[in-house]
C-alpha cells in the first residue's frame, strides 16, 4: 500500500539558484512545481543531459510558478520522455512560454549542431540536443491557463490555488493541499514597489512553506521607479560622455521591458538625449509583444503601449545585428541577461576591449557565468574560444531586481505565518541560504528551518516538523557553483601574459615546462592509484 502522507522531493534549485523542480507525493499521486534548466557553469549546465531522477509518465500534472527558463526550461524534455498529463499555470505565463520554449529548443538545437562541426570532434559519437524546438511546443500545448486566486484540483487528492508573486509578467506562487497537510511554495518573489506587477501576495497558516533566497544574504536600498530612473539616466549620461556604446545584458523576459519603460520616459521628460535604442533579441522582441497585449493590466503604464517609442529599435535577422558594429553612441540591450548565450557574447566581443564603451549590468549573475566573471574584475575573458581583454567601463546598477531582498523575503515569510511544520529555503547560493536561515531564526528561535540538498526527500506530516526521508545526491553538490572549467578559464586567459611578463626567453621556456611536470606529476599519481581496467 503506498504512503498515504505528502512527501516532497528537491531535484534543484537546491543549493542554487537554477533548476527548480519540487516533486510532490501523495498515495499514488506524483505532481510536480516546475520543472527547471540548471545555469551557470558548464558542469551544472551537464546536469540537464542527465536521466530524470523520476519516471515522466508517472508524473501526473505539473504546477508552474512562471516562465523563467530556470523554472520551465525541463518541460519539453519532461514531454519527450513521456509525461502526459496537463501544465497548469496562469494565463499570462502560458502566452509566454510559446515563445520562452520554443526559443530554448532552437537553442539546443543550433549549440548541438555547432558543436558538432568542430574540427577537434572528428570521428567521435555526436552529441543529441536535450530536446527540439518540436518537443517545446508540444510541452507548450499541454499548459493549461488558470485564474489566480482559484481552487483547482490538477489529480484527484491535490487541490492548487495560483498567488501573486510580483516577480514577472504571470508570476505565481502555488498554495498546495494534500494528505491533510497545507503547503505554500513562493516560486520567485518579486520586490515590493516592482515596475508592471503587484506586490505579492498569499494566505498565512501553512504547515510547510519553500521559499526562495536568492537574495538571502542582501539588503538593497529600496528606491522608488523614479529614483531608480534617476539612476539609470545617471549611466546613460556618463556613456553618452564616453562616446562608445552602452551594453546592457537583459533577460528577454521582463526586465527588456522594464528598461524600455524607465528609456522612454527618461526620452520624453528630455532627461536624456535623444539616443538611438536597439533591442538586439528576437526573443525580447516576441515577448514585448506578449507584454503590449497586457499594456491596459500593467501598472505603471498608464494603460499605453510605450514601447512604441520612436527611438526604440527592433533588430529581426542576424545581418541587422551584425551592423550594428559599425555604431558609435547607441544604447544596445541583448539576451542572455548573464552573458551565457545569445547576441550578448557578440557585443561584448566588440565592446569590451573599448576603453569609451560601457557595460552596465542591472541583473543577478549567477555563480560560474561570464557575467558574474566580467563583475568581478576579469581582466581577460574567453568568449566563443576568443581571449577578449576588458577595457570598457563595467557598472552595475542593482534596483532593477526581479527578485525580493532579505528583508522582504522575511516579511513574506512572516506573511505565510504561523507555520506549524518546517520552513525550507531554497533557490540560493550557499551564503544566501545560511544568511537568510540564521535571519529567520533569530525571529522565530522555535521554528522548524530546513536547507534542502538536490536529492533530498522529507515526509510532510500536518502540524509537525518535516522529516527528511531520503539525503541528498553527493556527485550533485560538487557541481554547484564555480567548476574547474571556470578556473581554467580564468587560468588561460591569464596565462599568456603572465608568461610574457618574463622577459628571458630561456626563463620562460623553463616556466612553461615546471607547469609540464607538475600535471605530469599529477597524471602519474592518479594513474598509480586509480589504474584503468584491463580489456
Amino acid at each position: 500500500m503506498a504512503d498515504a502522507s505528502l512527501s516532497l522531493t528537491f531535484h534543484g534549485a537546491a543549493h542554487t539558484v537554477t533548476g527548480s523542480c519540487m516533486q510532490f507525493d501523495h498515495g499514488e499521486q506524483s505532481i510536480l512545481v516546475d520543472c527547471g534548466m540548471f545555469q551557470g557553469s558548464r558542469s551544472l549546465e551537464m546536469l540537464n543531459t542527465a536521466t530524470f531522477e523520476f519516471d515522466p509518465a508517472r508524473i501526473k500534472a505539473v504546477i508552474l510558478t512562471h516562465a523563467h527558463i530556470d523554472h520551465s526550461g525541463m518541460l519539453p524534455k519532461l514531454v519527450a520522455q513521456g509525461f502526459k498529463g496537463a501544465i497548469w499555470c496562469t494565463q499570462p505565463t502560458r502566452d509566454l512560454l510559446e515563445f520562452m520554449l520554443a526559443d530554448a529548443g532552437r537553442i539546443q538545437e543550433a549549440d548541438v549542431a555547432r558543436r558538432n562541426r568542430r574540427r577537434d570532434r572528428a570521428g567521435e559519437v555526436p552529441f543529441d540536443p536535450i530536446y527540439t524546438e518540436q518537443d517545446a511546443l508540444d510541452a507548450w500545448r499541454l499548459c493549461k491557463a488558470v485564474p489566480l486566486e482559484q481552487w483547482f484540483e490538477p489529480v484527484q487528492g491535490f487541490r492548487v490555488r495560483l498567488w501573486n508573486a510580483g516577480h514577472i509578467l504571470g508570476a505565481a506562487s502555488v498554495e498546495l493541499e494534500a494528505g491533510e497537510a497545507r503547503v505554500m511554495c513562493s516560486g520567485d518573489l518579486g520586490p515590493d514597489n516592482k515596475a508592471f506587477q503587484r506586490d505579492p501576495d498569499g494566505p498565512s497558516g501553512f504547515d510547510h512553506v519553500v521559499c526562495e533566497a536568492t537574495y538571502g544574504d542582501r539588503a538593497r536600498e529600496h528606491v522608488t521607479i523614479e529614483q531608480r530612473r534617476q539612476l539609470l539616466e545617471a549611466e546613460v549620461r556618463a556613456a553618452i560622455v564616453r562616446g562608445g556604446n552602452l551594453i546592457i545584458p537583459s533577460f528577454a523576459l521582463e526586465r527588456t521591458q522594464e528598461l524600455l519603460l524607465d528609456i522612454a520616459s527618461l526620452l520624453q521628460s528630455g532627461s536624456i538625449p535623444n539616443i538611438q535604442v536597439f533591442v538586439d533579441s528576437p526573443l525580447a522582441n516576441r515577448i514585448t509583444g506578449v507584454f503590449a497585449q497586457y499594456a491596459a493590466q500593467l501598472e505603471d503604464t498608464g494603460g499605453a503601449n510605450i514601447f512604441e517609442h520612436p527611438s526604440f529599435h527592433f533588430t529581426t535577422d542576424v545581418a541587422e545585428s551584425i551592423r550594428l558594429n559599425s555604431i558609435s553612441g547607441a544604447i544596445i540591450l541583448a539576451a542572455s541577461g548573464m552573458c551565457e548565450a545569445g547576441r550578448i557574447r557578440h557585443h561584448l566581443t566588440h565592446n569590451l576591449h573599448r576603453r569609451d564603451s560601457t557595460i552596465l549590468f542591472v541583473g543577478y549573475q549567477a555563480q560560474g557565468t561570464l557575467g558574474r566573471v566580467i563583475l568581478e574584475g576579469a581582466k581577460t575573458v574567453r568568449i566563443s574560444g576568443n581571449d577578449v581583454r576588458v577595457r570598457a567601463q563595467i557598472r552595475r546598477v542593482d534596483n532593477y531586481s526581479a527578485h525580493a531582498d532579505q528583508a522582504e523575503l522575511l516579511d513574506w515569510i512572516a506573511a505565510r505565518g504561523p507555520i506549524a511544520g518546517s520552513l525550507f529555503l531554497d533557490h540560493g547560493e550557499p551564503a544566501a541560504l545560511e544568511t537568510l536561515r540564521r535571519e529567520m531564526q533569530q525571529r522565530a528561535p522555535e521554528q522548524s528551518v530546513r536547507l534542502p540538498e538536490i536529492g533530498e526527500r522529507y515526509s510532510l506530516p500536518p502540524a509537525k516538523a518535516a522529516k527528511r526521508t531520503a539525503t541528498g545526491r553527493t556527485e550533485v553538490q560538487r557541481v554547484v557553483g564555480r567548476d574547474w572549467q571556470n578556473s581554467y578559464a580564468d587560468f588561460i586567459t591569464g596565462l599568456k601574459a603572465d608568461l610574457g611578463r618574463i622577459q628571458d626567453e630561456q626563463r620562460r621556456q623553463k616556466a612553461i615546462e615546471d607547469m609540464r611536470k607538475v600535471l605530469d606529476s599529477y597524471t602519474a599519481t592518479i594513474a598509480r592509484h586509480h589504474p584503468e581496467p584491463e580489456r
